[in-house]
């Protein structure tokens, strides 16, 4: 039987949403299938597989992630979806735990693709908030309440980046004590 969740996280959260994913895999609801806001379960073995997402350097479908998704699965890691560019793996809990980086290093560098992309996120709405608002003004239509809630999006993603920035430093200072 199949399980529908709707369910929003911010993009920055992705360490609390693949954590979620786990404590669902745990209850007995391993992930299918993803969408926006949109999650779909099949009932398994409680605890029978570990969940992983990854943000990929390119879109699932260009050849080098493509590459990327064989290597895992010869490994034994399954694909199950994506959305966007995260990709959402699952592994079962009877193997050796479930981890897709292998350093501090490569964590990292995880981390600053994910930044770059939501800053490219906060410019686009910066851009296009800026631009409905100056239009607002010379058209005074409803336009502004769009320009009010891209500049909103923005303000918001900073605060998200803020965070991954935070943790990416903290990864980084915790590499040079054991340096």
């Amino acid at each position: 039987m199949k399980k529908p969740v709707h369910k929003f996280i911010w993009v920055w959260n992705f360490d609390q949403e693949e954590a979620w994913l786990n404590e669902m895999a745990a209850k007995g609801f391993c992930l299918v299938s993803v969408g926006f806001g949109r999650y779909l379960f099949e009932e398994s073995e409680p605890g029978e597989y570990q969940i992983c997402m990854q943000f990929l350097e390119h879109s699932p479908t260009h050849p080098e992630s493509e590459k990327y998704i064989e290597f895992l699965k010869s490994t034994g890691v399954e694909w199950v979806d994506s959305f966007a560019r995260w990709g959402y793996f699952r592994k079962k809990s009877a193997d050796d735990p479930f981890e897709l980086f292998s350093d501090r290093k490569s964590r990292v560098q995880y981390l600053t693709r994910v930044i770059r992309f939501i800053l490219i996120l906060i410019a686009a709405n910066l851009v296009i908030g800026l631009n409905n608002l100056v239009s607002a003004f010379h058209h005074q239509s409803w336009i502004n309440f769009l320009g009010f809630l891209n500049l909103a999006i923005a303000v918001v993603g900073l605060f998200g980046t803020y965070r991954i920035y935070k943790k990416r430093k903290r990864i980084e200072q915790e590499g040079q004590l054991f340096e």
